[in-house]
């Protein structure tokens, strides 16, 4: 087989060495909950950039400025071609490692540099990266109910689209555990608004999951996400429960701070366990894989460091029997999933992908979005990621910061006190 480096250099032979000559910043908020941060990174070879995402929509502004004032400048006149090199020069640069504002700037860099190679290439991306290993990315949807009934017939719309993986969430995150305003036994003066239950979250998510197998039979893989609201001895107590409704995964049974924990998961039952949303450095999935205390990792693309990084933890992945799952939904934009999209089409590792569906308004401001077709996500295949962005219709839509757009994050219990996330 032909080495991919060897291939790079054939289809560039001739051309000039590149250099980085200049960093743009694009922050747009084009419909509610977004609050993207772009870069544009242009080189010495005239119309020639790569894109790449520093989402982070609790942190956006700081994003920008610290790519504006920092990062940025730090980069001009680098070689673009060094993709390694420069990651880890930029994971110094600032010397803390691993931040929630530096490793979106790293993932957006990395990104940038990628497109840059597949364009100057001519390839798409996933061509220098190894190549396909499967023909399309299957992803799974996102299915919602108030009730078990309507959890089952939103279940099944998506069967009939196609979809054969569907995450199933009782009322949201939390859903099912939620006591209503102002009942159960509380203090006398405090918090009177919805609070958690895990009590109660531990008898109706199973419950209503059984619901499910006995309408639906085994022909649908499901999916829940705790999203870390249990505490360590009912998360054993809630695997357990829900083994014998066979789950493709749990995701996030457990906070980042109790993840020791997966070790007891394991020896109690066969559920499988994904993990890792909220994790940004490698102390926090290293163990977790090499010890096969987890069946998929959850990691967002740019939330640890970009392409280059999930390229290695895809590999680490493949050693342990462990597989991916890429946090992509909510949020997220549409250069992040592509990114992700580019990987999962090269490593033996994958499991699936988050669905994200988009408008056609962000259709039309980033051409080449991928798009869901009968549960699988394609990309446009053209050079690099495959994706663009129209600079003038970002300006109407400049970014503005959602105050309350972490409330969903701070959940309470009964006695007024937080529970996590």
């Amino acid at each position: 087989m032909e080495n991919i480096n060897n291939r790079y250099e054939k289809s560039t032979l001739g051309l000039s060495p590149l250099k980085i000559e200049g960093v743009k910043v694009i922050a747009t908020s084009p419909e509610p909950d977004y609050s993207w941060v772009f870069v544009k990174v242009l080189t010495s070879e005239p119309g020639l950039y790569g894109l790449g995402s520093a989402n982070n929509c609790y942190l956006a502004w700081a994003v920008k400025s610290a790519i504006e004032k920092h990062l940025g400048p730090f980069w001009v006149g680098k070689d673009p071609d060094r993709i390694e090199d420069l990651w880890q020069s930029t994971h110094v640069r600032s010397y803390w490692r691993n931040g929630t504002i530096t490793n979106v700037i790293q993932s957006a860099l990395d990104m940038a540099l990628w497109d840059i190679k597949g364009k100057r290439a001519n390839m798409p991306l996933y061509q220098l990266l190894g190549g396909k290993v499967r023909d399309a990315v299957p992803v799974y949807a996102h299915a919602n109910g108030e009730t078990e009934q309507a959890c089952t017939e939103n279940v099944q719309s998506y069967l009939e689209q196609g979809f054969r993986h569907v995450r199933v969430q009782m009322g949201g995150y939390g859903g099912g555990g939620f006591i209503p305003p102002g009942e159960g036994s509380r203090p006398k003066t405090g918090y009177q608004g919805q609070v958690f239950d895990e009590q109660l979250y531990v008898e109706t998510i199973p419950k209503m999951f059984r619901h499910l197998r006995t309408q639906l039979g085994l022909g649908v893989n499901l999916l829940h996400d705790v999203h870390e609201h249990l505490t360590p001895t009912l998360a054993l107590e809630f695997a357990k429960r829900m083994e014998p409704i066979r789950m493709f995964f749990v995701e996030d049974i457990l906070p980042p701070e109790q993840i020791d924990y997966f070790r007891k998961i394991r020896g109690l039952t066969s559920t499988p366990m994904a993990m890792g949303e909220l994790f940004t450095h490698p102390h926090e999935w290293r163990s977790l894989i090499s010890n096969r205390l987890i069946d998929f990792i959850r990691c967002r693309i740019s939330a640890i460091g970009g392409i280059t990084q999930a390229k290695k933890i895809a590999s680490l992945c493949e050693q342990f029997g462990v597989r991916t799952a890429w946090q992509e939904g909510g949020e997220n934009d549409p250069i992040n999933q592509l990114a992700a999209y580019h990987v999962d089409l090269t490593i033996p590792s994958f499991g699936i992908q988050e669905s994200n569906h988009f408008s056609e308004k962000i259709h039309e401001m980033l051409p080449g979005t991928a798009r869901i077709h009968d549960g699988y996500l394609y990309g446009s295949e053209k050079p690099g990621l495959g994706i663009d962005i129209d600079e003038q219709l970002v300006k109407k839509y400049p970014l503005a910061d959602n105050y309350q757009n972490s409330d969903w994050t701070t959940v309470r219990g009964i006695d007024g006190s937080l529970v996590k996330p």
